[in-house]
């Protein structure tokens, strides 16, 4: 499996449909969904998946003239968890492999149409498929694209994800399906994290092969230990760790949520970065940059969908470029 940094063909994402997850705030995220989709559009294409002909009405008019629309029948918004993954072969000959998705853990349904979905993406394509026998999101791993991956064990060991397995059998399933040599394991993730039992790509993302931002906390922050343990991890396993100690946080219907920064998306050229409208912003931004030099960062609007679970990560999926025929 590619580096999220190497270059892309296009980015696949899915229009918000799920008013029981999103209630009042529904279009305020469409609104953050259309920014993201548009600010990632002046970089590379973008596949919008749209429930509905309504729903896709709804997106073209919100969604620049860029944005691909394929309406295909989806239950929520999450792409990254619920789409497909791509690998490439020595050749760069490009693949799909279409995971099992259960939404993470059984807590939203119906999920059906998501559990299909990450195949039809691939059929579309036109990729060769490959059907991976066990439950896997795209936002509980990270890569390096020389075959170290990692994630957390909060989640991947989590029984509501694949009880019937063996760390050891997991291990063995994501090197037969993505590829990896080596999974570094951290421990938890975010405490705010309610929906998705720690993923990874709010805490930490990989810079380069051998580095790694990662998020930290100050004492008193219920992060603070979990981090510091995961730091430890990394470093044990000869990673050099980058800090990012700016976690804001937002009231949204009464809840405290935290907007992590870090669940940005590398696209063609670009950090895309969820934003949270506060001071910090600037220098959250600057830190970014500094840990991918010569990509232009572009921050765009992000608690309405932290709100609902997640950031641009959480609701993209890269499409690798392939090689030539």
């Amino acid at each position: 499996m590619p580096a999220e940094w190497a270059p892309h063909e296009r980015t696949l994402m899915a229009w918000p449909c799920r008013t029981e997850l999103w209630g009042a705030q529904l279009e305020r995220a469409r609104d953050e969904y259309a920014a993201t989709a548009n600010a990632i559009a002046a970089f590379e294409p973008v596949t919008m998946v749209c429930a509905s002909e309504e729903h896709a009405a709804q997106a073209r008019s919100r969604l620049t003239g860029d944005v691909e629309i394929a309406v295909l029948p989806i239950d929520d918004s999450w792409l990254r968890d619920s789409g497909p993954m791509f690998v490439l072969d020595a050749a760069g000959r490009r693949a799909g492999v279409h995971f099992g998705f259960n939404a993470w853990g059984g807590k939203f349904a119906p999920w059906e149409r998501d559990a299909a979905i990450g195949g039809l993406l691939i059929d579309r394509i036109g990729d060769p498929k490959y059907v991976a026998p066990f439950v896997l999101e795209g936002g509980a791993i990270n890569v390096d694209g020389e075959g170290t991956l990692l994630t957390t064990e909060q989640c991947l060991l989590h029984p509501n994800r694949n009880p019937s397995l063996s760390r050891a059998e997991i291990e063995q399933g994501l090197r037969d399906h993505l590829g990896v040599r080596r999974i570094v394991w951290l421990g938890a993730g975010l405490a705010e994290d309610r929906d998705t039992d720690g993923h990874v790509d709010l805490i930490a993302a990989f810079t380069r092969p051998g580095q790694v931002l990662l998020q930290s906390a100050p004492p008193g922050n219920p992060n603070h230990e979990p981090m510091l343990e995961n730091r430890r991890r990394l470093g044990a396993a000869g990673l050099d760790v980058v800090d990012f100690p700016i976690l804001p946080y937002e009231e949204v219907e009464g809840d405290e949520v935290a907007c992590s920064h870090l669940n940005f998306y590398l696209c063609n050229g670009a950090v895309i970065v969820p934003v949270a409208g506060r001071p910090t912003d600037a220098e959250a931004l600057e830190r970014i940059a500094a840990a991918y030099p010569g990509r232009e960062v572009v921050g765009v609007p992000g608690v309405t969908i932290a709100f609902g679970g997640g950031g641009p990560h959480c609701i993209t999926q890269q499409v690798p470029a392939a090689a030539l025929s």
